[in-house]
């Protein structure tokens, strides 16, 4: 999220275009740090935000935050812009679920965001007015009454996205309208049986814990940890699904800031390396160390990379052994023992 369309989103308030009468109340989706409203805005602001690292940095900042969205009957709702349209198309639906008719909606975002392609289809259903300020734009819609908001066509849900005929995901999650070609292809060279306590960090939607339950031989305890919210969710349905009698934890967590308490056998991850557009290899390589801290006495990593990220280095400091299974075109397949 760019830090131009925090600014943006207040623009309004700031210049008089619109106020926050004191005593209102504020819900603001896609919050983002930093993103604070200046002194004298009059609403009492519930943030959402379901990525952990941004969730404990709003924490810090003193922001009254939620992973996901509670109450009704707002009278203002805020959205910052994320570059997935299904995303950003959801919290609308979220916004105008939860405001009161009348209601004030204020949406911000910039050129990455696609704020003016869903400014122009929001403005085909219902009137909105707009303004442009610091490389962004931010519009606004009065919520319709219930009966014109469901001839609107604002609220229509899309069809359910089901990944492989099995696995529930929405837009915003990590590849959630397939299987990740990079976690398939570490799936393909899993043990045929594994055992022990098992780990998945950055488990996302849930394919590859399913991958590794596929090979229970005498799992007595899978985990998954994921920064996501609504990803953890999703894996928790997806995994229920399928039925397994291992028992099975769900932690929503940041592995680069937040320690894990229990030890493992055996872990699995498909390490994310962007925040924003900019690769991160240090993200990957925080992850190698959080598992290496995790792993028992002789546990075993697993993970795949894409081909250009440097993780061996990280795997030779924190692990007595450590090398490559496979690589593609694209992906390397590597593998460490504790």
């Amino acid at each position: 999220m760019s830090g131009n369309a925090s600014k943006t989103l207040f623009h309004p308030f700031e210049t008089g275009a619109l106020s926050a009468p004191e005593g209102t109340r504020a819900i603001f989706l896609g919050a983002a740090p930093g993103s604070r409203p200046s002194a004298g805005f009059g609403s009492h602001l519930v943030a959402v935000q379901g990525f952990r690292p941004d969730f404990l940095a709003l924490e810090r900042e003193g922001v009254d935050v939620l992973p996901q969205a509670e109450g009704e009957d707002y009278d203002l709702a805020l959205i910052l812009l994320d570059r997935h349209r299904g995303q950003n198309e959801a919290w609308l639906r979220e916004a105008l679920g939860r405001t009161k008719p009348g209601g004030l909606i204020v949406v911000a975002g910039t050129k990455q965001e696609g704020v003016d392609s869903f400014r122009k289809r929001v403005s085909g259903m219902v009137p909105v007015e707009h303004l442009s300020k610091h490389h962004g734009v931010v519009f606004w819609l009065s919520r319709p009454t219930d009966a014109d908001l469901a001839d609107s066509g604002l609220m229509r849900i899309p069809e359910a996205t089901l990944v492989d005929d099995r696995f529930h995901t929405a837009p915003g999650m990590f590849s959630h309208d397939r299987i990740d070609p990079a976690s398939r292809l570490l799936a393909q060279t899993l043990p045929p049986a594994i055992a022990g306590r098992v780990a998945d960090f950055g488990a996302g939607w849930g394919y590859l814990s399913s991958e590794v339950l596929a090979r229970d031989g005498g799992i007595t305890g899978l985990d998954l940890f994921e920064a996501d919210f609504d990803s953890l969710e999703a894996a928790r349905r997806n995994l229920a699904a399928a039925g397994s009698s291992v028992p099975q934890g769900f932690f929503w967590r940041d592995l680069l800031q937040e320690k894990v308490e229990r030890n493992y056998d055996f872990v699995v991850m498909n390490p994310p390396f962007h925040h924003g557009r900019a690769a991160e290899p240090g993200i990957g390589q925080g992850m190698i160390r959080a598992a290496s801290a995790a792993l028992k006495p002789g546990g075993r990593l697993f993970l795949v990379a894409n081909r250009g990220l440097p993780y061996e280095a990280a795997l030779a400091s924190g692990f007595a052994a450590s090398g490559e299974i496979c690589r593609d075109e694209r992906f390397k397949v590597l593998w460490a023992k504790r």
